[in-house]
């Protein structure tokens, strides 16, 4: 018999399907040609065609899907029709891959192993370290040298908390600066990079950190508000940053200094240590510079007769300008005021190690005159 007079049979043969005829060209040697032309020939199935389930198979021939292409799942037989075959190409045996369980056993979802404390911090660190990119491969951001030895910073209710694994609630005050304007997103602002670093650094804490900044405030708005936004939420620590504005207004900073000695003795009074943080280094600043440096003093008088602690913000950041040559556009941004997303990250950085070293020294009991609490230079 050939090929030809096999096409031109009628009835049970006209119905083989590709794969048949495929075999049999394959057992009559010569004519492996002319059936791959013939299975060619066929046309192709609708994409819309569903594949029949193993249990409605018809009693034709099928075959196992094993590419990724195909529409039927892996290892599921699919029934193939002569009048809807696909081109069929000779696949080595090795190809084919054996189906992991039956087509219609349903999927046993795997349980994972309970993760353990230190696995959960562990996962916890990774996270704030992942939100928040770290921007200081293009500047790095360096501690300035002998800036601000005599000021202090005094933190005990804050170490306390920590070392009782109690939580600890830390409220940012202030200002535009504090709010986070001209930040590029809100992760950028310095209280937001602030409790990402001290979460990395305790993992195992519960340590919040309340953003109670609102921009074109300074010591006589801040004042009417601060049982409320500060007080009433009982914080182990208060960031206070305060002058700019009274600077900018030409305020007398004699009068911004007595309200801000009696929001201090206030804060203290309610069991919260306290960190004043004062003005910035910019441009629109140093055009008023004599009113700024007033100021800058007064703040460091009232830290230290309150034995409170002092970030010297204005001298960090002049540092970098003056001594590690950092362009001003680099960390203070077009207005000539704002600070950057480079110079808030700094700036919490710079922050968050002072309040780290100044826990470590309380834990440690590193301790200055009974009187005086525990102090630690800046």
């Amino acid at each position: 018999m050939t090929i030809n007079k096999c096409h031109r049979v009628s009835g049970t043969w006209g119905k083989l399907s590709t794969v048949a005829a495929i075999a049999f060209a394959l057992l009559s040697g010569p004519y492996m040609a002319h059936a791959q032309s013939a299975a060619q020939a066929a046309p192709a199935p609708s994409p819309e065609t569903p594949a029949s389930p193993l249990t409605e198979l018809r009693p034709s021939i099928g075959h196992v899907s094993g590419n990724p292409g195909d529409s039927a799942a892996p290892g599921q037989i699919a029934a193939v029709h002569s009048s809807t075959a696909q081109p069929v190409t000779v696949q080595p045996v090795t190809t084919v891959q054996p189906a992991a369980s039956a087509p219609n056993a349903p999927a046993q979802p795997l349980s994972a192993p309970p993760r353990s404390i230190t696995e959960r911090a562990i996962d916890k660190v990774k996270q704030v370290a992942k939100s928040a990119s770290d921007i200081f491969n293009r500047v790095p951001c360096v501690p300035p040298k002998g800036v601000a030895k005599k000021n202090f910073i005094s933190l005990p209710h804050v170490a306390n908390k920590l070392a009782s694994g109690l939580p600890v609630v830390i409220v940012a005050f202030g200002s535009s600066s504090t709010q986070g304007y001209g930040a590029s997103a809100p992760e950028y602002t310095y209280p937001n990079r602030l409790a990402a670093q001290l979460r990395r650094q305790y993992p195992m804490a519960d340590i919040s950190v309340i953003n109670a900044g609102i921009g074109g405030e300074d010591a006589p708005e801040m004042m009417k508000r601060l049982e409320q936004s500060v007080i009433e939420r009982h914080p182990d620590l208060v960031i206070w940053q305060v002058g700019t504005n009274a600077v900018l207004r030409g305020l007398d900073p004699t009068e911004t200094a007595k309200l801000v000695d009696d929001g201090v003795a206030k804060i203290q009074a309610a069991a919260s240590d306290v960190v004043l943080v004062d003005l910035q280094y910019s441009p629109r600043i140093n055009e008023r510079s004599e009113s700024a440096g007033r100021m800058n003093n007064l703040l460091g008088r009232i830290a230290e007769l309150h034995h409170a602690g002092i970030f010297p913000r204005f001298e960090v950041m002049r540092d970098w300008h003056e001594r590690q040559a950092i362009p001003i556009n680099e960390f203070v941004i077009s207005d000539g005021l704002h600070m950057s997303d480079w110079g808030y990250a700094c700036f919490a950085q710079l922050l968050g190690d002072d309040i780290i070293r100044s826990v470590g020294q309380v834990q440690l009991g590193v301790n200055a005159p009974s009187e005086a609490l525990t102090y630690r230079p800046m």
